[in-house]
């Protein structure tokens, strides 16, 4: 009868998506209308920061354990190189026929031609922000989402780093395969290419998604036997962090709790030397077989936003366990000048971060507990749950158990001062 009851719900949300998909475009049509009518969004923000703009923020609804899904969002919205670029992009061509009020994204790449990704994650974004008090219902994105990722059909709680990955892997690849509407200029960063530049454009030309979060790390494997050292260069669009072990341990109420764990601490891990156990050897070209060997990370070159994923969660036989481990984490000022290839060729300035986000998952496991997001958004920090966004202190997001942290490049005009 379970069984029945769910596919009944099934196939309920199905045909409510499709109709949906249906309804969207029209009433999307009378959006743009209107928006294009009245000034934009930004002016209308900057009019009102005579402390209003808590008004402004806008939820976002939950669709049956989505908050994965609303955490990342929110996210993405408030890193403002990477959304304004979404914002800006020429609103739907008003066609006739079947295509009226869709862009025609090339989709190839996800196999399906009627959807758009990056159509619809604009949407959410102008809709965010807008002073609206209603929550939004990111249902039309969430229908192409089903559509062109299958793991993550349903409504069971999912992995908000898994999400990020392939949201930006799908933006990137959608974008890509685009050869209209999309403004070229933005693509192309403001400094000289250099070799190591180019090789961040994770497979092929780059997009708003590599020049935002590319980075690049130099991999070098030292062959214990015979001292041959390979390198090999890796571009990331995040690096995930192990939290050391020696943090995870926990304390009785008798016991003295040891010293907290930093998010320096994780970035050291991540960057020390380390010998490789039996299972991971190497296989060495100069001995012609798997040896010993030591492995070494470097940053190579460092992305206009840094975004650090802290693995809080390790399988153990059965059972997916959660590190509950608090890591502090600076508001201002992160400095990744120790963990460069080469320090002494970039600027101490290019080295340095601000917070710009925060993913936090609450609860004991991976497929049950919740997810939130802290945002900065023009100098005041929000915590977006789902449907609800309240004004918070900078305190609380410095308490806040960390999954996902958002930095971006550090920049002189809000010359914060340093913690």
């Amino acid at each position: 009868g379970e069984n029945t009851k769910r596919k009944k719900k099934r196939i309920r949300v199905r045909e409510h998506l499709q109709s949906l998909e249906n309804s969207v475009s029209n009433t999307d049509r009378q959006r743009k209308r209107k928006r294009s009518d009245s000034s934009s969004p930004d002016s209308k923000l900057k009019k009102d920061s005579d402390g209003t703009v808590a008004q402004c923020a806008t939820g976002l609804r939950n669709l049956g354990n989505t908050c994965f899904m609303n955490a990342i969002l929110q996210s993405l919205s408030n890193i403002q190189v990477f959304s304004c670029y979404f914002k800006e992009l020429p609103s739907v061509a008003l066609r006739s026929g079947k295509t009226a009020g869709r862009r025609m994204y090339h989709t190839r790449s996800q196999g399906d031609s009627s959807v758009s990704l990056v159509e619809e994650f604009r949407k959410i974004l102008c809709s965010l922000w807008q002073g609206s008090q209603t929550a939004f219902s990111p249902d039309a994105l969430f229908y192409v989402i089903w559509k062109i990722m299958p793991s993550f059909r349903g409504y069971q709680q999912q992995d908000a780093h898994e999400f990020l990955r392939y949201l930006l892997d799908h933006l990137h690849r959608e974008m890509q395969g685009s050869k209209n509407g999309l403004p070229s200029p933005a693509l192309s960063p403001d400094r000289p290419k250099h070799a190591s530049e180019s090789k961040c454009c994770i497979n092929g030309t780059s997009t708003i998604v590599t020049s935002v979060f590319g980075g690049v790390l130099q991999n070098e494997v030292y062959c214990l036997i015979c001292g041959t050292e390979s390198r090999k260069f890796d571009p990331f669009l995040d690096l995930s962090l192990d939290i050391p072990s020696q943090f995870r341990i926990k304390f009785t109420k008798d016991q003295e709790p040891g010293p907290t764990c930093t998010l320096n601490d994780c970035l050291r891990s991540f960057t020390d030397l380390e010998e490789l156990d039996e299972t991971e050897l190497y296989m060495c070209h100069k001995c012609k077989k798997r040896q010993k060997s030591t492995k070494k990370f470097w940053i190579q070159k460092l992305p206009k936003v840094l975004c650090l994923h802290l693995k809080r969660f390790h399988w153990t036989a059965f059972l997916r366990n959660k590190i509950d481990t608090y890591v502090e984490f600076p508001m201002h000022g992160l400095d990744m000048k120790s963990f460069l290839l080469e320090p002494e060729n970039s600027l101490p300035e290019r080295c340095l971060y601000d917070l710009a986000a925060v993913v936090v998952h609450h609860g004991s496991g991976i497929g049950s507990g919740h997810y939130t997001a802290y945002g900065l958004h023009e100098g005041r920090w929000y915590h977006f749950n789902d449907s609800t966004v309240t004004l918070v202190s900078e305190e609380a997001v410095l308490k806040a158990k960390a999954y996902i942290l958002f930095y971006t490049e550090h920049t002189d005009q809000e010359s914060p001062a340093k913690l």
